[in-house]
Order: structure tokens, then sequence, then C-alpha cells
């Protein structure tokens, strides 16, 4: 599946399932709430803390569920996120073509 196929894939569902989309300040907070969900994860599994007795380690759906609500709010503010995605890869290999090779702490 593309990245284009995703949002579609979204806003397929929140048409026919979700009813309609929630507005984007709300789904801002829903995202937020969801790299929390993910920071929590990281900490117990990579970090200093422990899982909790029923919690489980679900990196990959807590992934999915960012990249689902980054749908919504792409789709609800007419951004192609595979266009978008590209310039952030040129942009960022003409930035840090030679940095990363230059930097001593990389090595």
């Amino acid at each position: 599946m593309t990245i284009q196929e995703a949002q579609q894939s979204v806003d397929q569902w929140i048409k026919t399932i979700g009813i309609r989309y929630f507005s984007e300040l709300t789904n801002m907070a829903v995202l937020t709430e969801e790299v929390g969900e993910l920071a929590r994860v990281m900490a117990r599994k990579y970090g200093d803390q422990s899982f909790k007795e029923g919690e489980k380690e679900n990196l990959g759906e807590e992934m999915a569920d960012i990249f689902w609500v980054l749908c919504c709010l792409a789709n609800q503010t007419g951004v192609d996120l595979t266009e978008e995605f590209k310039k952030s890869m040129e942009k960022k290999t003409k930035r840090d073509a030679t940095r990363h090779k230059e930097n001593k702490k990389l090595r």
C-alpha cells in the first residue's frame, strides 16, 4: 500500500464507517495522545521503565495509530503526504549531504 492509497483508505473508512472526520483540532489532540502512547511503550521497552501488568509491547500498533491520525489530518487539510515526503527527503538529502559523515559523534 502506498502513502496515497493509505490516505484514500482512511478517507473511505471515515466516510463509510466513521460518519465524518473529527475537527482538525480534535485530531491534533488525538495525534498527540497517540504519540504519547508510543512514548510510553518506548520508555518501557528501551528505557528504564518496566511494563505494567496487562501492558504489551505494541510498537507497530502505536505507530500505525499515529499514521492513521496523520492521514486524517492530511486529508482534512489537503496535504498530499506522498509529495510532501518526497520534498522532505530531497531537503534532508541536500541539507545533510555531508553533515552526518563529518559528525565525529556518529563514529
